[in-house]
Parts: structure tokens; sequence; C-alpha cells
């Protein structure tokens, strides 16, 4: 009973999937869908899953994993769903993953809500919880932020709810999940990897020992036939917010503004800047000059940016790879780190940042290092990534065209 995002593998699993929000044309009368508004403006017609016929439709058009909205159809404005990301950075250990979720589990039950776990069907944990349908997704995303920060608070060590990749460490509790227009993959999803992982859902007690390669399209029809649904129940235990909310009122008060919204959002009152802390030093310093005195030409250059272009950001990061293809991306980190040896044997674990870019209809890797522990003079500088296969580059560059 929920509108759910086509994310289609059209060319098979092992190649880069796109999104689709809207019902194709050719969509049968029998199959249902709901009119969904975004955050942009726009509308979409968005499928329906209520059958077996619906389920087998959608896997007819290269759907591995199913993302359904945190809505149900009867009312598209107020989900009935909180739902608590557990996302652990490169590196980190599952067993920090399970630490977080217990976590989680602990503070859900003091806000007096009742969470439901299961594996991501990756390296990640989910926490659901259900929700009376009373709050706005700003204002489920709003506690969402509050209950992240009070994890990292308790476990500061292992978890984070910092939005930027360079500011993370850990297991980061990715509150924009409750965003409207945005989805992960359900219940019993099949992830497209090798072992074709399935995101599993798990009663509390099994957490300390569970291992998520366990969970496959081939063990899980043996664990349900001996467990059962471990969320059977779950839409009969909706709970409230309001302790949550009063969380983020007393942050607030505390100086905690907003936290960054997903790019494709419009600035958000209170919203801190979008931009990321490394971006945000060296654009602060080049608008400090510029109040100073007007720029004097140097050598083919204005003496601001003669000033500006020598300075280090916060972090140094640099972009080695753009591709759909991961793979393709990974390849061209290792030939990084063949070109640069002593700076690859300085980074730490948490130095690569591994990001899956998403555009309206396409996906891609974007692989960057932070060189905050290489020594200053010895650090690589920016150069053209290998491969740089940025599918949204030519729609980028046709905005920028003058008409």
């Amino acid at each position: 009973d929920r509108p759910n995002v086509l994310k289609r593998f059209v060319d098979g699993a092992e190649k880069p999937p796109f999104y689709q929000k809207r019902a194709p044309e050719n969509t049968p009368d029998w199959l249902r869908t709901v009119t969904l508004s975004f955050p942009s403006g726009r509308t979409a017609e968005e499928v329906v899953v209520d059958d077996a016929a619906g389920l087998a439709w959608i896997v007819n058009l290269g759907c591995i994993e199913l993302h359904p909205h945190a809505v149900r159809t009867d009312d598209l404005d107020h989900p009935d769903e909180l739902r608590i990301d557990c996302d652990p950075g490169p590196g980190v250990e599952w067993d920090d993953v399970r630490l977080v979720a217990m976590e989680v589990k602990n503070l859900l039950e003091e806000m007096g809500l009742r969470g439901w776990p299961k594996t991501s069907g990756s390296r990640g944990m989910h926490v659901n919880a259900r929700i009376q349908q009373r709050w706005t997704f700003t204002e489920v995303r709003r506690a969402a932020l509050a209950f992240s920060r009070e994890i990292e608070r308790r476990a500061p060590k292992v978890a984070t709810s910092k939005w930027w990749k360079e500011e993370r460490h850990g297991v980061f509790l990715d509150y924009n999940q409750n965003a409207k227009d945005r989805t992960t993959c359900s219940a019993y999803s099949i992830r497209p990897l090798p072992d074709a992982r399935v995101s599993a859902p798990l009663r509390w007690e099994e957490i300390p020992d569970c291992d998520p390669a366990e969970f496959t399209v081939l063990t899980m029809p043996a664990r349900l036939k001996a467990v059962g649904d471990p969320n059977a129940k779950m839409d009969d235990e909706a709970g409230s917010l309001d302790k949550l909310l009063e969380l983020a009122d007393r942050d607030e008060a505390a100086g905690l503004g907003d936290a960054p919204w997903p790019p494709h959002f419009r600035k958000m009152e209170g919203e801190a800047p979008r931009v990321a802390p490394s971006r945000a030093k060296g654009m602060k310093s080049a608008t400090t000059v510029s109040k100073k005195k007007p720029a004097k030409k140097t050598a083919g250059k204005t003496e601001a940016s003669a000033k500006t272009t020598g300075r280090r950001s916060k972090m140094p990061l640099i972009v080695v790879a753009n591709s759909p293809d991961k793979e393709a991306a990974l390849a061209g980190l290792e030939r990084w780190k063949q070109k640069n040896p002593k700076a690859a044997s300085d980074l730490a674990v948490d130095d690569v940042l591994v990001d899956s870019m998403r555009g309206r209809s396409s996906t891609w890797t974007r692989i960057r290092v932070n060189l905050r522990n290489v020594p200053e003079k010895v650090r690589p500088k920016q150069e053209t990534p290998d491969p740089d296969d940025d599918p949204t580059r030519a729609w980028r560059e046709g905005l920028a065209k003058p008409c």
C-alpha cells in the first residue's frame, strides 16, 4: 500500500541502474498508481505494488530492489514510518554497526517507540519505527535529526550525525532518509550483490550474533519457514514523535540549528550552509579578501585570486575518479595510489570517500581522497579524474550555455 520508486537494472545486476519515479506509459490498467508531489513542485504517477502480479510486473522492468516511500496511499503527506539508517563508512567493522543498532533500540524505547531492525542487505542496518500519521515529512525529519544527534552524543566514538562525508567517522545515522521523496530498500529486498543478499528483518536478540552474509535469496525461504516474519506485528505498534520533537526543541534551544538537506531541496529556514566545510573555508577567505579592497591585476590574475589560490582549505580533498561503473571508479583509485605511493601510504581508512552520486535519473560513483594525513609538501594536486565519466556533465554544461 505504498508508492514505489523504480530502481531499474535494465542491463543486469552488474551494470549501473537508473531511477524512475513515473510509472511507464504502458502501465497496465490493473496496476494501481497514485500522484505524488516532489520538493521541486513537480508531480508524478508512481506505481503501487499490491500483490504478486504487481511485483512480477516491476521485476520484469529490471527492478531487483524495492524502494517504497514512507507513506501509505491513503495519506501521502504524513509518513507512518520513522527510518533510522545506520550507514557504516569505509573500513567500519560490522561489530560497530551492531553496537550502534543497540543504542538505537534503547533510545527508541526511551522515546516511546518500538524499533524493527533489518540488515540493509549490504554493510549497514536499518531500524524502522511505526508512527502515527500526524506529522509532516519536515517534522519527521526534524525528529530523525534530533535522534541522530543524541545517538552521536551517546556513542561518539562509533556514531556520527554529520552530513558531510569529510566530517564523518564510524556509522552515519542518515536523518535525511526521512525527507520527502527519499526512499531506501524495503524489507526482503534482494540486493544486486554476487551473493544476492537480502535486506532481512531480525529480532533484537539476533543482533549480537547475526552476520548479513547469512541472509541471501537462497537462505531466506528456510528462515521464514523456521522463524516466521519478525515484522508481522509492526503495523500494530504505531507510536508518537512527541518526545523526539521535545528533544529537537532542547537541541535548538542549546544552539543546534537545522543540518544540511539533500541537494535537490530548496534552502530551508535555519538550515546550516549547504556547502562542504572544505569548500566553505575557501569561499569565506575569498569573500574576506574581496571586501577589503578592489583587487589589483598581477600577471594575468587579480591580487585577490593570487592570494586565495594558495590558501589551504580545512579539508584538502581531491577527486580521483568519476564513473557510472563503481568498479571502474575503484580501479581509477588504485591507479591514483600507484601514481602517488607516498601519499597513498599516509591515508587512513576513512580518508577515501566513495560517494554514491544520484542525478534525476542516473547514478554514478565519485571517489575523493582526503589528504589531511599527507604532509603538505608532498600532497598531490587536483588533476583530471581517471576515469572522468560524470553522466550529468552534459546536462549541467547545457544549462550553463547562454540561450
